[in-house]
């Protein structure tokens, strides 16, 4: 059989391959209700960001850009608050830089609490009582007054920055999950069967082990994302963090600052917490059915 003949080398087998792909991608879509409306809602904030961007001067969320203390109206559909922003460019701008400094978060700690997870269930030993140790003790430490001491000693805090500050204390509880699960894998058939076979420690692990922790991965980043804007906009209220761009939490505390809720100003606080309760909902359902897939005695249960 030549090359050309070969299943999925065709242009027609491509295309098979490719719509089989977006089949299983739909079916399992339509399957977790709950997962799909979780990304529903954090797509439709997504949206708003990206049609807003469209209709507003990134100038408006500058301080003094606009006339203080105004009322929501056809000029400023938010209003404006009493710093001379426009509330819906600050919404706008402060949406997708939350996001940022959430996903960001997220991946930076589940991608060292999938290394350090990896090699102390796998190797065990030694390897496994340093580094669950070391997780156990970050675990019972404060994260808040850990992040609230870094926060306030760094002079400039970027969104990126932010992030990465927030991802290096979120790695121990997906350390622990992913642990445990290689901890059952490695003494799986099939990771006997690649050692008889010659694989490398290396090998087995990527190419073995990995694969089938996908579905704790997806949970433990969803739960990284929520827990790193959790931080992020307590920071934030607390007057740390980003101070040059517009955050969800930055703009929650200068509503508190100047007292927006004594005042009735409730364009000024609302839109932030409804914004906080929308990603909030959204990582909440995407999490539910993640876990439901990832542990088998939820397995059960209604499908979500």
């Amino acid at each position: 059989m030549s090359a050309a003949t070969l299943p999925g080398t065709t242009p027609f087998g491509a295309l098979t391959t490719v719509w089989g792909a977006l089949r299983r991608v739909v079916a399992f879509f339509r399957d977790n209700r709950l997962f799909t409306a979780g990304v529903v809602l954090l797509l439709a904030l997504d949206l708003f960001g990206l049609i807003g961007l469209q209709l507003i001067s990134p100038k408006g969320a500058d301080m003094g850009a606009v006339p203080l203390n105004l009322s929501p109206s056809a000029a400023h559909p938010l209003g404006t608050d009493g710093l001379g922003r426009d509330m819906f460019a600050v919404m706008v701008i402060g949406i997708p830089n939350t996001f940022k400094i959430g996903f960001l978060a997220g991946a930076v700690g589940v991608l060292i609490g999938t290394l350090i997870g990896l090699f102390a269930g796998y190797y065990r030993g030694y390897v496994d009582t340093i580094f669950s140790s070391f997780a156990d003790v970050m675990l019972v430490i404060p994260t808040l007054a850990i992040l609230i001491t870094v926060s306030a000693y760094v002079r400039v805090v970027t969104v990126e920055l932010m992030a990465v500050i927030v991802g290096l204390l979120a790695w121990p509880l997906p350390a622990r999950v992913i642990r445990s699960q290689t901890l059952s894998l490695r003494e799986r058939l099939f990771v006997q069967v690649a050692k008889l076979s010659g694989q490398n420690d290396f090998e087995i692990i990527t190419l073995q082990i990995l694969p089938n922790l996908t579905a704790y991965l997806a949970a433990s980043f969803v739960g990284a994302v929520s827990g790193g804007i959790l931080a992020s906009v307590g920071l934030e209220v607390l007057g740390l963090g980003p101070q040059n761009v517009p955050t969800i939490g930055r703009t929650l505390f200068y509503a508190f600052k100047y007292t927006a809720l004594l005042r009735g100003m409730w364009w000024w606080w609302a839109p932030p917490v409804v914004t906080l309760a929308i990603i909030f909902t959204g990582l909440f359902q995407m999490s539910i059915s993640l876990d439901k897939i990832a542990n088998p005695r939820l397995k059960g249960s209604s499908r979500g």
